[in-house]
């Protein structure tokens, strides 16, 4: 069984795969040091939101090391370079400032910190989705593994994700909240955004897309889930509904890190097949319950700790934990295992190894 089969027989559970697939992400330095060990050379595609660079990089490595998917998505056009400010702040494609967090690029300046008005939405102008060149690599890589792997589209930061990068989270938050006319201006430019680049990596031949907003915290939703439903549920049934008919075999893939079990019931009502990261260890996410409760009406891609086990647990820790994951999220079909977000600077080589043999049972090439 190929990659591209082993994933699709497994997310949409139309027959058993001969194993669970696999899927994970590197952060730089962690790909650095894996691309030198195994003689690999790293290749990476900035990415029109700095943080999802390492999304969509190290491709090679990853499945050089055993991945069953390759991902790709919005790069930077071509001649594009951001502008840096005299105090060194990064101003991206969408004007917002950005500065090198300890893990990630935190946005400092946010664009719309000042928006009021519907009008202030209708003249801001987000970057051109199709931009020339900005899917150059995406290309290059879906000829290169597209007959043998699975190809994920990635256009994560996609409604709530970028609309709280324009405006700043409090501020969007309160605004959503009370009702503020410019907020439905704003989804609804954003969702015109995603539809053309989704539409456009289903254009070049993705198997999946992969969309991206955290409505989750470590204890509950940001919001509650009335309000996610009134102001988010029809919005991402429109989104849904376009790329379906775009490609009705293209699968439908949400990122939303957090407890959000409260609202997976609705975002399957609209459309959508496979979750992600269904993050450990927050309430309502224990596995048993997840695989009762939705498991017959959609997939799971992820649920191993990054936080705790793959830092500091023992090779042998992680994989009795990925055991227990296949054995509970796997059964009958509807899991990729991956860990529940991109593995970080803090993990030991042999940690990563441990995982991806428990679950493909070889070494890397094997």
């Amino acid at each position: 069984m190929t990659s591209k089969g082993r994933v699709r027989a497994a997310l949409t559970r139309d027959r058993m795969p001969d194993r669970v697939p696999l899927q994970f992400d590197l952060s730089r330095a962690l790909g650095e040091r894996l691309g030198e060990k195994y003689g690999i050379p790293v290749r990476y595609t900035p990415a029109h939101y700095a943080d999802v660079t390492y999304r969509i990089s190290a491709n090679e490595l990853r499945v050089g090391m055993g991945s069953d998917c390759v991902v790709v998505g919005m790069g930077l056009p071509t001649g594009y370079t951001p502008r840096v400010d005299e105090s060194g702040l990064e101003f991206n494609e969408f004007g917002m400032g950005m500065r090198q967090g300890p893990l990630y690029m935190d946005v400092i300046h946010y664009p719309l910190a000042g928006v009021e008005s519907v009008r202030d939405v209708e003249e801001y102008e987000l970057p051109d989705p199709l931009a020339e060149g900005r899917y150059q690599d995406a290309g290059e890589l879906i000829e290169k593994f597209g007959d043998r792997y699975f190809i994920v589209g990635d256009i994560e930061v996609t409604l709530w994700g970028l609309m709280q990068q324009l405006v700043g989270i409090e501020k969007l938050l309160m605004d959503t909240a009370t009702g503020e006319p410019y907020v439905e201006a704003l989804l609804e430019k954003c969702e015109g955004f995603a539809i053309a680049a989704g539409c456009k990596l289903i254009s070049m031949g993705v198997d999946g897309i992969w969309l991206g907003d955290d409505f989750g915290t470590q204890k509950g939703m940001i919001m509650s889930p009335a309000m996610w439903r009134r102001k988010f549920k029809e919005s991402y049934r429109r989104v849904y509904g376009a790329l379906k008919a775009a490609n009705p075999r293209v699968m439908i893939m949400q990122h939303c890190d957090g407890a959000v079990a409260p609202i997976l019931g609705d975002w399957i009502e609209v459309g959508l097949e496979v979750f992600n990261p269904v993050q450990p260890n927050v309430p309502g996410h224990d596995p048993v319950e997840l695989k009762k409760r939705f498991g017959q009406s959609l997939s799971f891609w992820g649920a191993i700790d990054q936080q705790q086990l793959l830092p500091f647990g023992t090779p042998a820790e992680i994989a009795a934990d990925v055991r227990e994951k296949i054995r509970i999220l796997g059964e009958g079909g509807g899991y990729m295992a991956s860990p529940a977000h991109i593995i970080q600077e803090d993990t030991p080589l042999e940690n990563v190894e441990a995982l991806i043999q428990a679950v493909v049972g070889t070494g890397v090439g094997g």
